[in-house]
């Protein structure tokens, strides 16, 4: 029988994966993945690691693999002004190394492919013995007192004592589970493409705060820079849509012209935005985790690093459970990880959504309200000091021991 069967072979199941063989490899660890094998490679997109993920990967053996290709955050702004205005004023920046975390260097995130990141993942999980299974599709699954029978769409099955899934915030495995969700949809969709540009970004992330949403550029590898665009959702589609012209032409307006003439290098995608949360994170035998649990808005750009969060509590959870010679599936044991993670997954699916209605309008006295909250931030060392902190994911000495850079 299987100890631990992951479902979803992105990074959240991967990283899972992998922190529980690693500090547990006499447990037997599988993963299935319902795309084709090889698909991941054609992921074009890239994702903010805060410094305690990188922590964490670190501590999995992947961050020595990853780092070289991947770019420092060191310096944040935010504006908020309208998309025709000819000049954005500053009213927020962050600087990453000032010495707020305990490396006095740490960057607060990189930017990393997430190519690169799964493909490093995936590695040391078949270097581990994780045994992953692509093309695979789960149908459903039934939970017995001992072991969960996982069907499978070719008509096999699989038994194991704790299955996971982490396929996603439109989760099969979650709706088999009878779990309800919290859902909110914002009528936003998000733009992500690649640019390059003729001037350096100098690791500096930015965030317009524009009438229909947020857009940010993110620093990547050379000169070049990852966006995610929120527009309404009809906009995003008509973007998207529209031949190159018209579509660099507003990605120029946006962006704007101080890094030079831009060039999309990257295929363009919109994906609807909203607020999904579990009621559940856990059923007996059965767990939710990352995007399976949560979906939240980027606007804070924490979606990522929420999931390696969850991977953290849970990992940690399994791993304690089978060295104290407890049952790794039963529902007592799987509280513990609700529990660690509910909180902060509600209060980060609060905040997201008040951020984005707060932001993303252009309501006059909302604006004048918003714009003095970023300058008395922008003027209190000790404020910005607890941000940084925030976005660096290291808010907490009570987070599990991955995020601090500590093996279970």
């Amino acid at each position: 029988m299987i100890d631990l069967l992951v479902a979803g072979g992105g990074y959240v199941g991967l990283s899972l994966a992998v922190a529980v063989k690693k500090a547990a490899p006499h447990l037997d660890v599988r993963l299935i993945d319902g795309a084709p094998d090889g698909a991941w490679r054609g992921d074009q997109r890239a994702s903010a690691i805060a410094a305690a993920a990188s922590r964490m990967l670190a501590v999995l053996g992947v961050w020595d693999k990853i780092e070289p290709q991947a770019e420092p955050i060191r310096r944040m702004v935010i504006t908020d002004s309208r998309t025709a205005d000819p000049v954005r004023p500053v009213f927020l920046t962050f600087e990453g190394a000032a010495g707020t975390l305990e490396a006095p260097a740490e960057p607060f995130a990189h930017m990393v492919p997430n190519v690169v990141l799964v493909g490093a993942l995936r590695e040391q999980a078949e270097a581990l013995g994780v045994t992953i299974t692509a093309s695979t599709t789960a149908t459903g699954f039934s939970t017995g007192d001992h072991a969960v029978a996982l069907k499978l769409a070719d008509g096999s099955s699989l038994e194991t004592r704790l299955l996971v899934a982490c396929d996603g915030v439109r989760s099969r495995l979650r709706e088999v589970a009878g779990i309800r969700t919290v859902t909110l949809d914002y009528g936003q969709s998000g733009i992500v493409t690649t640019v390059e540009h003729e001037r350096p970004h100098d690791g500096t992330a930015e965030e317009h705060f524009l009438p229909a949403g947020p857009f940010a550029t993110l620093p990547l590898p050379g000169n070049r820079s990852s966006l995610v665009w929120t527009e309404r959702t009809e906009d995003a589609t008509r973007l998207v849509e529209s031949d190159d012209l018209i579509f660099e032409a507003e990605l120029e307006r946006r962006f704007g012209y101080k890094l030079g003439a831009l060039k999309v290098v990257g295929g363009r995608r919109a994906f609807p935005l909203g607020l999904t949360i579990a009621r559940d994170f856990v059923k007996p035998r059965f767990a939710l985790c990352g995007d399976a649990a949560h979906g939240i808005h980027p606007i804070s750009g924490q979606g990522l690093n929420l999931g390696f969060k969850d991977v953290a509590a849970l990992a940690e959870t399994i791993v304690e459970a089978d060295r104290l010679g407890l049952d790794i599936g039963a529902i007592d044991v799987l509280e513990r990880y609700q529990i660690w993670r509910r909180f902060d997954t509600v209060r980060m699916g609060i905040t997201t959504d008040v951020l984005n209605r707060l932001f993303s309008n252009d309501v006059a006295p909302v604006r004048a309200l918003r714009d003095f909250g970023l300058g008395l931030v922008d003027r209190m060392p000790a404020l910005k000091s607890f941000f940084i902190r925030q976005a660096a994911g290291l808010a907490s000495d009570r987070d599990p021991r991955l995020l601090a850079g500590k093996p279970i």
